[in-house]
């Protein structure tokens, strides 16, 4: 992992490999951003006028290098854009200094130290500039030839060492921001290696047991039911969806608990750790990119370990609902009934709507525990990425109050979030004649249909919460700002700020 650090020294006279700035976009060309003073010094004050020689606007991302000025001992500067330059005394975003380190640190792989002289106004910009270039640095190459010797994509190691300037390494507030960045932004991109994990080596019992090691190492309490316990215990949605292939299904259970919590978060997440569609099976072009469909457990799984990192004072119990979907003589057909763990009983009309059925066991399962809250996430539906496109997830919940807070939860860590509505008219169209429920229901507002099927497994008066983060949690296009190709580790952050926000009293 890239290492993260404070440091009071002055730019000019620190060995590293490169001098990282930022340049905003101004209404009269690149304007330098605070934080940079002393590099722009050394240009004679004339910084900006060299970088919109080469051609910089400021635009958010944009990375422009230089030569570093005579004094300096880094060979190199980096000038990456924070897009608009904001007004008087307002400051920088959070999330504009996130994307900007994240930028520059994928632009610096291949260099072992880089000093990030990005504006700086509190412990909270120094925690987003920190953990935007952690979770830039990252990159996934267990599978290359060169996988040993950490080469990134472009044969490139990546950033080993970062340095942030301008912060206050004795300060408890700047302190505790750079460890929090850290254990977030090393269990978001833990999340991230498990997505990108291909499934003939992450099957539901590969899963179970990283998480069994993670929960030795970290002090978590776990409890993995097998094929055996999930059918003792009538779990037959997860064993239905498990049926067709030859990995067996799992349920984990993953806790962290203190003694000083007050509040019990649920987390939920669905594992499905390749969809082939089963029985409907998915048409060609569809299933290149289905080990992606275990997203929403990954997440859970990093947020409660990096809650148990963190020290919360929140218990927090993650359910991972862990199976692979696939086409055999022992798949769950079109037009099966199954005996879910509630008791309730379902019409499979479509095998590919599975996750809401390793979900439903699950929610029931957290219910039984009566946490103050659940949240799911799931790579749910394709009609949510219809809705919202690519890097906006969407929440429904059972409660408006309780959605809002999410979204303003996942807004404030800078992911794009929307909230939904659950339209009571769509509920009818999962009617079914032979059973309590269907699993299918209108096709126009699919992913509403969805939310509406998982809040049927909600005990009675528990606050819930749905994000479908199909859309997100996989960047099939280039990378950008922090977000790499691949698994994104999406809602990870939001999972974390939940229990954060659960903890201090301010949740609901």
């Amino acid at each position: 992992m890239t290492a993260l650090t404070l440091s009071t020294a002055g730019a000019p006279g620190l060995r590293a490999d490169a001098i990282v700035v930022g340049v905003a976009k101004g209404t009269k060309g690149p304007v330098v951003a605070p934080g940079a003073e002393a590099v722009d010094k050394a240009f004679d004050g004339k910084l900006a006028d060299v970088l919109e020689t080469l051609g910089a606007s400021g635009a958010e991302g944009e990375v422009t290098k230089l030569p570093a000025p005579s004094g300096f001992r880094a060979p190199l500067v980096l000038a990456v854009g924070l897009g608009a330059e904001p007004e008087k005394d307002a400051g920088y975003d959070g999330e504009a200094l996130r994307r900007a380190a994240g930028a520059a640190a994928r632009a610096l792989a291949g260099s072992k130290k880089a000093a990030f002289l990005l504006p700086l106004t509190d412990a909270a910009d120094a925690g987003a500039v920190g953990e935007g270039a952690l979770l830039g640095a990252y990159s996934f190459d267990t599978y290359k030839e060169n996988g040993k010797d950490a080469k990134s994509g472009n044969g490139k190691a990546p950033l080993a060492d970062v340095v942030l300037l301008g912060g206050k390494p004795r300060d408890k507030a700047y302190k505790a921001a750079i460890e929090r960045a850290t254990a977030v932004a090393e269990e978001l991109n833990r999340a991230r290696d498990l997505v990108n994990t291909p499934p003939n080596d992450l099957n539901p019992a590969a899963f179970a047991a990283i998480a069994q090691d993670a929960a030795k190492a970290h002090g978590l309490k776990v409890q993995v039911l097998d094929e055996k316990a999930l059918a003792k215990g009538g779990y037959g949605g997860i064993l239905g969806v498990g049926s067709g292939s030859a990995s067996a299904p799992r349920l984990v259970k993953l806790s962290y608990t203190t003694s000083k919590a007050k509040k019990h978060l649920a987390l939920v997440g669905k594992g499905i750790t390749y969809d082939s569609g089963g029985i409907s099976l998915k048409p060609a072009g569809h299933n290149e990119t289905m080990k992606c469909d275990m997203s929403g457990a990954a997440a859970v799984f990093a947020a409660v370990v990096a809650a148990a990192r963190l020290g919360l004072e929140v218990n927090v119990t993650g359910w991972l609902a862990l199976a692979e979907n696939m086409p055999s003589g022992s798949a769950t057909r079109p037009g099966d009934v199954l005996r879910m763990f509630s008791g309730k009983t379902v019409e499979v009309l479509n095998t590919d709507a599975e996750g809401r059925l390793v979900l439903a066991d699950a929610l029931w399962a957290a219910s039984q525990e009566k946490p103050d809250a659940i949240v799911d996430v799931a790579t749910l539906t394709g009609a949510m990425v219809l809705a919202l496109g690519n890097r906006t997830f969407g929440v429904m919940a059972n409660d408006e109050a309780f959605r809002t807070a999410v979204h303003e939860a996942a807004e404030e860590v800078g992911e794009e979030a929307w909230p939904m509505p659950l339209p009571e008219h769509l509920r009818k169209g999962m009617d079914s004649p032979v059973a309590d429920i269907a699993n299918m229901g209108e096709r126009m507002g699919g992913g509403l249909v969805a939310g509406l099927f998982l809040r049927e497994f909600i005990g009675d008066g528990i606050t819930w919460a749905h994000l479908d983060i199909a859309g997100p949690a996989f960047n099939e296009q280039g990378p950008f700002g922090y977000t790499p190709k691949g698994g994104t580790g999406s809602a990870v952050r939001t999972l974390v700020r939940l229990a954060e926000l659960t903890a201090s009293g301010d949740l609901g």
